[in-house]
């Protein structure tokens, strides 16, 4: 018997985050430069005026419930989980010391599925569980505010989105909202961290009254519960439009910051109009017409340990539906669409890593800052090495026209390569480490990775080494006709516990159920990836990647080959220079073994139609990128989809795509 265990979710990140949603771009809100105020400027900070923060903790609580079905069941249930969100208050200081504030809050359970759950009841019927869709609170705050320092009390008004899902006979989920109010109270200490910046530490209990709500068929529960929470969390004091600049919102110039804050929002909508389809399956993308949205809210917090060493934090709320709920395209359409349908937003420690630099000395480079990476000088000659959460293509794969789902194309095959099967969880994520040897016109990078625990997982296989996922890629740097480019090589290999296409297809006994072959696989591939600038506004780029096709797909999509390539013009040429253009193309498919299971009715991770008349998937997009703002772009973008699923029987697909993205 395989021995599999979840890595535990909770032990990402009870660390320090950051600040906040975007807010309009003449407002100086966060360090998007280095920082690094003097001691004596917060020796005198200012508690007084309005602040925007973030906050992430441990939250737990008991519920209980009773469900009239007809007769009485109840029960008593404890549940806990990670959880994180955002506040905003305002803050009066008294002559005397004395602080009164008003502060509302709102926070989200994280992403694993049990995280929302408060308690489950089986009735005679059917069963009903109720979840937490969100919690926030409006309290007053009544404190001492010291100059560096400051301890509250804190109560008022709660309220609570609930979900109750109930589980009919026939296997349908049906849902029923419920707004619940109720009280919070609580305390926590402040201490003041940068002239504008200011960290916490809150306890706070929430107390829900009884909620009866009636379900289907006659049924009804009654429930109440309490919630508690221990958090973190940072504020940053709001710079008013027109108000005068002041240190903190300036970054020094006289070296490094200690650490840094970044942040983006991105809300991309997508849509399509009917398309032909004489029959659809469990995972099809629906011929009728629809539009989905998803919606993405991160975080960077970037800090300087020592000398060389580095960690990096990256909480994000995440939701939202991917057309048809993710599936009926290899080559999906919404790089923001992950495996999991969130109604509202879901917190997900994203990234927490630490990363050690090694210089050799010689030449240095200037490395600008960003979300992944501080601000510094850095010797060319380097080894560095990077361990914990992060996604395999934060390393791997890089390049400066197809890669960011948030910035340039939006398809799954054409952002990324598409037959590269890559270690991640639901969400895109997983645990690692990773070395790179870094000279002038070559860099070599390793890494190990942890594998999902079975395909499409949150879980991961925790036998380390007899497991898990070993990539290897070789980029070489050169100059033709004297612009710049790149070619990079990747050789990968996953030890997993998977099944096999071919061995279900020869047991008619197994039903097409691919998880009853599942046993320790191996699976290989490789892929090439080319970037070349043509002039300093045109760019081209091409990938190739291709996988040995015979094991089941463990966490990216149902690609065993692909080609993709396009170009990239910014608009200098009709005299707006940060207006980007994007044309791209796909070309995928599968092996042998994978299509005559789709075809035979099998469910792929992504696509499956009951059936198939197998034609390569053929994907063309174009976007057209508009800066409204320094901090603000808004992008059109269209798709055209032949083949969808690799099945000539449905489609051509074209999908019509908007997308908002504020970051500081």
């Amino acid at each position: 018997m395989t021995h599999v265990s979840r890595f535990p979710a909770h032990l990402n990140g009870l660390v320090a985050v950051a600040v906040l949603w975007a807010l309009p771009s003449g407002w100086a809100l966060a360090a998007d430069k280095p920082l690094a105020p003097p001691p004596q400027a917060v020796s005198g900070f200012d508690w007084s005026g309005a602040y925007l923060g973030a906050h992430m903790g441990y939250g737990r609580g008991r519920a209980a419930v009773t469900l009239f079905d007809p007769a009485a069941t109840a029960g008593s249930h404890g549940f806990s989980a990670i959880n994180g969100g955002v506040q905003a208050g305002y803050n009066m200081v008294l002559p005397s010391r004395l602080l009164l504030g008003v502060e509302a809050d709102v926070t989200f359970p994280g992403y694993l599925d049990s995280d929302p759950v408060m308690s489950f009841v089986q009735g005679a019927g059917f069963g009903v569980t109720e979840q937490m869709d969100y919690v926030g609170s409006l309290r007053a705050r009544i404190g001492y505010a010291a100059p560096a320092w400051m301890i509250y009390a804190t109560g008022g008004f709660a309220f609570e989105g609930a979900r109750f899902v109930t589980t009919l006979p026939s296997g349908i989920d049906n849902n029923t909202l419920r707004l619940r109010t109720g009280w919070a109270a609580g305390a926590g200490v402040e201490y003041a961290i940068a002239p504008l910046w200011s960290a916490r530490l809150e306890y706070l209990y929430r107390e829900f009254g009884t909620a009866d709500v009636a379900l289907p068929a006659g049924a009804r529960t009654a429930s109440r519960h309490d919630f508690q929470t221990l958090r973190i969390g940072l504020n940053r004091k709001i710079d008013w439009p027109g108000a005068a600049a002041t240190p903190a919102s300036t970054a020094r110039d006289d070296g490094p910051g200690i650490w840094e804050v970044h942040g983006q929002i991105t809300y991309l909508p997508q849509g399509y109009p009917r398309f032909a389809a004489p029959y659809s399956g469990p995972n099809s993308l629906t011929p009728a017409p629809q539009a989905q949205a998803t919606w993405s809210n991160s975080l960077y917090l970037n800090a300087r340990l020592w000398e060389g060493g580095e960690v990096y934090f990256n909480p994000e709320l995440l939701q939202g539906f991917g057309l048809s709920n993710t599936y009926g395209v290899a080559g999906f359409p919404n790089g923001e669409a992950q495996k999991s349908n969130f109604a509202y937003p879901r917190f997900n420690p994203s990234r927490f890593y630490l990363r050690q630099t090694f210089g050799f000395g010689g030449e240095q480079e200037t490395l600008d800052s960003g979300p992944g990476q501080l601000g510094q000088k850095l010797d060319i000659s380097r080894l560095t090495i990077q361990a914990g959460k992060f996604a395999v293509l934060d390393v791997f794969d890089g390049n400066a026209y197809a890669k960011d789902t948030r910035k340039d194309f939006m398809n799954w095959s054409i952002w990324a390569p598409g037959a590269f099967d890559y270690a991640a969880d639901r969400l895109g994520l997983t645990y690692g480490v990773t070395a790179e040897l870094n000279q002038k016109t070559w860099a070599l990078r390793a890494g190990y990775f942890l594998m999902d625990a079975e395909s499409n997982s949150n879980n991961f296989d925790m036998k380390l080494f007899q497991r898990g996922s070993y990539v290897l890629e070789l980029e070489t740097r050169y100059s033709l006709f004297s612009q710049p480019g790149k070619l990079r090589a990747i050789a990968w290999l996953n030890s997993a516990y998977s099944g096999s296409y071919r061995a279900v297809l020869d047991n008619p006994a197994l039903d097409l159920d691919i998880s009853r072959t599942r046993q320790g696989r191996i699976k290989y591939g490789y892929v090439f990836n080319i970037e070349q600038a043509v002039t300093d506004d045109i760019g081209l780029f091409g990938r190739w990647s291709w996988n040995d096709g015979k094991t089941e797909i463990m966490a990216f999509t149902d690609i065993d080959a692909s080609l993709s390539f396009g170009t990239s013009l910014k608009g200098r040429l009709w005299g707006r220079p940060d207006d980007v253009i994007g044309i791209g193309g796909a070309f995928n498919a599968l092996s042998r073994d994978h299509r005559d299971f789709i075809a035979a009715g099998g469910l792929g991770v992504l696509i499956g139609d009951g059936r198939l008349n197998y034609r390569r998937e053929k994907i063309l997009e174009t976007y057209y990128s508009l800066p409204l703002s320094s901090q603000l772009t808004a992008t059109a973008d269209y798709q055209f989809i032949a083949n969808p699923g690799y099945n000539a029987d449905r489609g051509p697909v074209s999908v019509f795509s908007g997308r908002l993205r504020a970051e500081f």
